[in-house]
C-alpha cells in the first residue's frame, strides 16, 4: 500500500499512514511504529499514535499529555501509581498527566497521546 499523503482540508488534516512507512524505532517502553507524531507536528493533529510492541516498560510520567493503552494483542500488566492492574488483548487504560506508570508482559498496544508523544514530555520516576 503506498500511503496517502497529508492534506489539510475544511477544519483539519486528513492523514492516513501503515506500519512500516516510518521507521520503526526503540522507545522506553519497547518497539514502536509511529504512526502519527512529530513528522505530522506541522498539520496540529489532535493526537499522537504510536503501536508499540512494550517489553519492560520503565516507569515514567508526562506533565502535560494524556495517554490512552488499548492492547491489541498479548497482555500484562499496567502499573499506576504504584498499582499493578491486569490488562489483556481488548484492554483500555486511560493515564492522565502526573500518573506514574509502566507496564510488564509482552503486548502490542495503540498508545495514543493527547496533545502529542512528546520526548520533551517524558520524565522517568524517581526510584523508591
Amino acid at each position: 500500500m503506498s500511503p496517502i499523503e497529508p492534506q489539510v482540508r475544511g477544519s483539519g488534516p486528513l492523514l492516513i499512514r501503515h506500519e512500516g512507512h516510518t521507521p520503526r524505532e526503540r522507545s522506553a517502553c519497547g518497539w514502536r511504529d509511529r504512526l502519527i507524531s512529530h513528522e505530522d507536528a506541522p498539520l496540529s493533529p489532535a493526537a499522537w499514535a504510536h503501536a508499540v510492541d512494550i517489553d519492560g516498560a520503565k516507569l515514567h510520567y508526562h506533565k502535560r499529555s494524556t495517554e490512552l493503552y488499548y492492547v491489541l494483542d498479548g497482555g500484562g500488566s499496567v502499573i499506576l501509581d504504584g498499582a499493578e492492574l491486569p490488562v489483556a488483548k481488548g484492554s483500555l487504560v486511560h493515564i492522565p498527566p502526573g500518573v506514574v506508570h509502566g507496564a510488564r508482559g509482552r503486548m502490542r498496544v495503540l498508545v495514543i497521546g493527547i496533545p502529542d508523544i512528546a520526548d520533551d514530555d517524558y520524565f522517568e520516576a524517581p526510584q523508591a
